[in-house]
């Protein structure tokens, strides 16, 4: 029972991150970078960075999915923050959504940084 519940919740949280990640995708990404580096490889150390807890408290989850056009996508709870990340002809790229252009936002885009 306890399994079904959470994965209930688990369900009901993609829905809503994914709705917010769909309206954030008619915009302009908060921050578009490249890496040299395997889209996966990117990926992977962009989620490990942002559940660091000393740097992100409580607010340090994050998960990955696949990308809405192919790729990855590394998002936080209610999408507040993600980044899709997808490999082009040349390079890796990030493009970093944020809900609010501040103290957290600019955090998580010097996390992703790291990774590059």
């Amino acid at each position: 029972m306890r399994i079904l519940m959470v994965a209930l919740a688990v369900t009901l949280l993609a829905g809503c991150a994914g709705s917010a990640m769909n309206d954030a995708r008619t915009g302009t990404p908060y921050k578009t970078l490249t890496s040299d580096k395997p889209e996966k490889v990117v990926a992977q150390c962009v989620q490990f960075s942002w559940q660091d807890e000393a740097v992100f408290g409580v607010d340090a989850g994050a998960y990955l999915q696949p990308g809405e056009k192919g790729g990855t996508t590394v998002y936080t709870r209610s999408a507040e923050s993600f980044v899709d990340v997808k490999t082009d002809a040349s390079a890796t790229v990030l493009n970093y959504y944020a809900q609010h252009d501040d103290f957290v936002a600019k955090r998580r885009l010097a996390a992703l940084a790291t990774c590059l």
